[in-house]
């Protein structure tokens, strides 16, 4: 017989074991956790934290872009008493505001942050920060 017979091949030519293949699906695992599920989760907890800290005289921005000013809150109420013209109230629910566009400031807090307040003005005079240092002033 002039031709020999072809036999198929052995296989194994990756040479690779299972933890290889799976080595992909864990790089983009973490780079998905650090780039997006993590800052997203910091995102979260702090609009809690600003919406657990909302005070009477706070201006915030409803989900529905709607300017007001809060008029009455209650701790245990998920609903807030937002006016948003004069004598025009409304109530929204906690949860949907969506932002806290300025804060009002305590009876306590005001005269310790007048004196840091006053401290910071005048090194502010002076000083500059770090770029204004390099660069020099304008």
């Amino acid at each position: 017989m002039l031709i020999s017979p072809a036999y198929a091949q052995a296989a194994g030519g990756a040479g690779g074991s299972g933890l290889e293949a799976m080595l992909p699906l864990v790089l983009i695992f973490v780079v998905f956790y650090f780039l997006l599920i993590r800052p997203q989760q910091k995102k979260m907890k702090q609009h809690k934290a600003t919406l657990a800290a909302i005070r009477r005289g706070d201006k915030v921005v409803t989900g529905g872009g709607i300017l007001g000013t809060v008029t009455k809150i209650s701790e245990n109420d998920p609903e807030v008493q937002v006016e948003i013209a004069p004598d025009v109230k409304v109530k929204v629910q906690r949860d949907l505001i969506a932002a806290v566009v300025s804060k009002t400031d305590a009876v306590a807090d005001k005269s310790s942050k007048s004196t840091s307040t006053a401290a910071n003005d005048d090194a502010g005079a002076g000083g500059g920060g770090l770029l204004s240092k390099l660069f020099g002033k304008k």
